[in-house]
């Protein structure tokens, strides 16, 4: 193992105190800078670890349908019921503002995201997400073609990254490094587009069934696939570790193999320097509030029949329909009575709370990984120095750092002129030790000090340009998708896309939630929503 990777492992089992006091911590004094955790709640969500209050309820309400959960997968659930005409539902979320993970907000006057920052261009295989962004006018066709609104797709450059002290173009380590190294980019270059021609990776992959060779790569780590292939080297290395961490929220050690080929087979495949595609990254939608922006949109249309800060603590069958009690922010105890059910909740929190317990809902949430996931605003009062290299992008990276970089928010506005903005700094915690409880119980000024140590490598400006920061934390953000997660679907899947997921012990139930899909992505989790609020229209 390369030298880089051993000193940030070694990091990653350090507090971040402890690193902060190994001299990264920040040159400029932070006391100027505000800030604190914000977004999620994670008191409320732990109410579930508690007895579920045994008493009668404050309210009893009747509804149609009850839908459990408002990430994307239950605002598309919504959606769906509302497009077929049925209006009779209620949409009970945990937080004050629905969306899970796809959730914006303002940080001083700026909009910023508080999780997922973009969606890809969706492929044919997602065509319930395509219908979506025709209804928001996001693309249309124009002389037989799917044009995109140039406003909402990401301005150039897209992707930079700070590699040997100045920055590059692009997230593949490119900028002096030898041959054995390119000839390895050639080298896995050939075996993404092998697996392309040896099986369809799809997305959404949840309908898809998986091919044998598929189901082999699902059975060992990608690290393990990698070293099976020779691939050895510490730039490819790095870089494939990054696009894990950043989509499945752990590296190449934890995820599968099958995880790590689907990144890139599934979309735009890889290109080793000088040969395809020159943009790795494909095309993307992105806003300053990141996909908050979707998920507003998703949300609007419902008026009251949202119901936000709302514990789900039981959902059980009854005779005629199915009943589900759940927690108000004023400590009232509401009952839905409902003639049927979407959960489109957590798997380890479906687990907790549906009664009885539907076999393959233990049977997920048993082999389920999740990783915890900070995402930090930093609002800056002016625009950052720059080093030398490659230009300003939206997404910036930082060679070898523990967290993922940061996308700046106003890199889609059409000012001629730089200005105050909004960094949102990413990092996922599941490869470290403890990491969920690390993430709940450090100190706000703490991650204060060790992001800013971390962004100032590249910005050594950060700390006297930076006048607030705010923390939110995610302690289950997305599934990882560990070994053996993919096989074990295949009894539960669909015949189809438009088919719900439901099971034969749960029979006024439907389930939507990424998790299904074993990894957290926009595209599953609105095509599991929407097959189930078709279904239950």
């Amino acid at each position: 193992m390369n030298a880089p990777a051993l000193r940030r492992r070694a990091l990653l089992g350090l507090p971040a105190a402890a690193w902060l006091g190994a001299g990264c911590a920040p040159r400029a004094p932070l006391a100027h800078v505000t800030g604190g955790f914000s977004g999620d709640s994670p008191a409320r969500g732990h109410l579930l670890r508690q007895p579920w209050p045994e008493r009668a309820p404050d309210a009893t309400r009747r509804v149609h349908t009850v839908i459990a959960g408002g990430g994307i997968a239950g605002l598309a659930a919504a959606r769906a019921l509302r497009l077929a005409g049925h209006e009779d539902f209620a949409l009970l979320e945990l937080e004050d503002v629905p969306g899970g993970n796809s959730r914006g907000a303002q940080l001083m006057g700026l909009a910023c995201p508080l999780g997922a920052h973009y969606l890809p261009l969706p492929g044919d295989e997602a065509r319930h997400v395509q219908d979506l962004l025709e209804e928001l006018g996001l693309r249309q066709r124009v002389a037989g073609r799917w044009i995109y609104d140039e406003r909402h797709l990401c301005h150039s450059p897209q992707e930079r990254l700070f590699f040997g002290g100045h920055w590059q173009e692009g997230l593949l380590p490119t900028a002096g490094v030898g041959a054995a190294t390119l000839a390895q980019y050639r080298r896995f270059a050939a075996a993404v587009a092998q697996a392309q021609r040896q099986a369809r990776y799809t997305i959404p992959a949840f309908h898809q069934q998986s091919a044998p060779i598929q189901l082999a790569q699902d059975a060992i780590t990608f690290e393990a696939w990698l070293n099976r292939q020779q691939l050895d080297d510490v730039h490819l290395r790095w870089y494939l570790d990054y696009c894990c961490r950043d989509d499945y929220g752990a590296g190449i050690a934890s995820v599968s193999a099958w995880a790590g080929l689907h990144y890139f087979a599934s979309r735009h495949g890889f290109h080793a320097p000088g040969e395809g595609a020159a943009d790795e990254g494909g095309g993307v939608l992105t806003w300053p509030e990141g996909n908050g922006w979707l998920s507003a949109r998703l949300a609007a249309p419902l008026g009251d029949r949202l119901h936000t800060a709302r514990v789900v603590g039981r959902i059980a069958p009854e005779r005629h329909g199915v009943v589900v009690d759940a927690l108000a922010a004023d400590g009232r105890l509401e009952r839905w009575q409902a003639r049927q059910a979407i959960v489109a909740l957590p798997v380890h929190v479906a687990a907790r709370v549906l009664r009885p317990l539907p076999d393959a809902v233990r049977a997920r949430a048993a082999v389920l990984s999740s990783a915890p996931w900070l995402v930090a605003n930093l609002r800056l009062r002016a625009p950052l120095d720059d080093r030398p290299g490659a230009a300003p992008a939206w997404d910036n990276v930082l060679y070898g750092s523990v967290g993922l970089g940061y996308v700046d928010a106003m890199h889609q506005s059409l000012s001629p002129v730089p200005g105050p903005t909004v960094l949102t700094y990413y990092r996922a915690l599941g490869d470290e030790p403890q990491g969920r409880a690390r993430l709940l119980q450090t100190p706000w000024a703490v991650w204060r000090d060790a992001i800013v140590a971390e962004l100032e490598a590249a910005h050594p400006d950060l700390p006297a340009k930076l006048l607030r920061l705010d923390v939110t934390r995610h302690g289950h953000a997305m599934a990882v998708p560990v070994p053996g997660a993919l096989g074990q679907l295949q009894p539960w899947r669909p015949a189809s896309a438009d088919a719900p997921l439901r099971f034969a012990d749960a029979p006024r139930l439907a389930f939507a939630h990424a998790d299904w899909a074993g990894y957290s992505v926009f595209e599953e989790a609105f095509t599991l929503g929407h097959a189930a609020g078709a279904a239950l229209a």
